[in-house]
C-alpha cells in the first residue's frame, strides 16, 4: 500500500484539489461535485481514490470547522462506508 504522501501527487488529483482552494464557504455544491467528479462511481474508483478523498475531507479545513459543507459530510459518509465494504 503506498503511503498517502505518494498518492496525494496525483497530477489529476492536484489539478481538482487547486481548483477547489479558496471555494468551499462560496460555493460548496460546486467543491463536492468536482470531488464527486475526480472519484467517479464509488463502486467502481480506486483504492487510491477513496484513500486521496477520505485524507483531504478529513483534513484540518474540516476537522477545525473552517469548512463546513453538508455535502462533504455526506461524501465523507459514503466514501468511509465503501472503504469498510471493501475490507
Amino acid at each position: 500500500m503506498d503511503d498517502i504522501k505518494d498518492l496525494v501527487k496525483n497530477q489529476e488529483w492536484q489539478k481538482v484539489r487547486e481548483s477547489l482552494l479558496g471555494k468551499w464557504n462560496k460555493e460548496p455544491e460546486w467543491c463536492c461535485n468536482k470531488l464527486t467528479e475526480f472519484l467517479g462511481p464509488l463502486s467502481k474508483t480506486t483504492d487510491d481514490k477513496l484513500r486521496i478523498i477520505m485524507n483531504y475531507l478529513t483534513g484540518s479545513g474540516f476537522r477545525s470547522g473552517k469548512i463546513k459543507a453538508s455535502c462533504a459530510k455526506n461524501l465523507r459518509s459514503l466514501v468511509s462506508a465503501e472503504m469498510k465494504d471493501r475490507k
